[in-house]
């Protein structure tokens, strides 16, 4: 397994309204924004300080008569995408969209776990661009699935790209959050879903210089913070929120 298989390389937005999720994920986070020059389609690369880190664009009408809705996704590496995709439904999950290439770009497909949580595959035809430290603002540092059941999403994921354990949080009424990583390193979360909450899904955390200026920056611009500021592990601390169109997404930095 190459260094970046399994671990999240790409993450997207499908959005109902480009201009105006553009528009706010500048002010709020403070990315750059592009057109891409993808022949076809409207594609949008968002980077900050000149690195690409996420995209934005409208779901396809034929993504939607598959299915698919507005909101994050992220895109996991993968040595062999087709391979991959068909493990995926041995394992019990499914794909959604059957693995397909990007011309000069590389090959991905959809799928879901076995309990509907989304995340694509992806295999690059060259190398990405190098990630900054850990940490770096307007940069993706975290991941956490609300899952359909914890412990099972969590064997699923390990049998699909190797992830390990790390450290087990006991939240008493939300359950056990488990920490998973590769190589020794922490990726993110995996945690049984509210009850409230209708479907598993996948939530991506940016970090921020300062958390509290990104939260009022959310909500000047229409967003609105469902959770937090919440502290975490390591002296930072936590915002969840939703953008003007109602897709949810994350922050994480310091106070002050």
């Amino acid at each position: 397994m190459s260094e970046i298989a399994g671990t999240f390389v790409w993450y997207e937005l499908m959005t109902s309204d480009m201009k105006a999720a553009e528009a706010f994920y500048r002010d709020v986070i403070g990315w750059d924004a592009a057109d891409s020059g993808l022949p076809g389609m409207s594609y949008t690369l968002f980077s900050a300080n000149g690195t690409p880190v996420c995209g934005l664009t409208t779901v396809q009408a034929d993504a939607a008569a598959m299915g698919a809705r507005p909101g994050w996704i992220g895109y996991v590496g993968a040595d062999d995408v087709d391979a991959t995709a068909a493990r995926i439904e041995e394992l019990g999950g499914k794909v959604l969209r059957a693995p397909d290439d990007i011309p000069g770009i590389g090959r991905f497909a959809v799928a879901a776990d076995p309990h509907g949580a989304v995340f694509c595959l992806f295999k690059g035809q060259g190398e990405g661009p190098a990630m900054p430290a850990m940490g770096t603002p307007g940069h993706f540092g975290w991941r956490e699935l609300h899952a359909g059941d914890g412990p099972a999403a969590f064997d699923f994921y390990a049998e699909l790209f190797g992830w390990t354990k790390g450290a087990a949080m006991d939240m008493g009424p939300m359950g056990v959050y488990q920490i998973f990583g590769r190589n020794g390193v922490d990726l993110g979360g995996i945690m049984t879903k509210a009850p409230h909450i209708p479907m598993p899904f996948w939530l991506y955390y940016v970090h921020v210089a300062d958390i509290d200026a990104a939260g009022a920056r959310v909500a000047a611009k229409g967003g609105q913070v469902v959770f937090g500021p919440q502290e975490v592990p390591g002296g930072l601390w936590i915002l969840q929120c939703r953008d003007p169109q109602g897709e949810m997404f994350a922050l994480v930095g310091a106070r002050g």
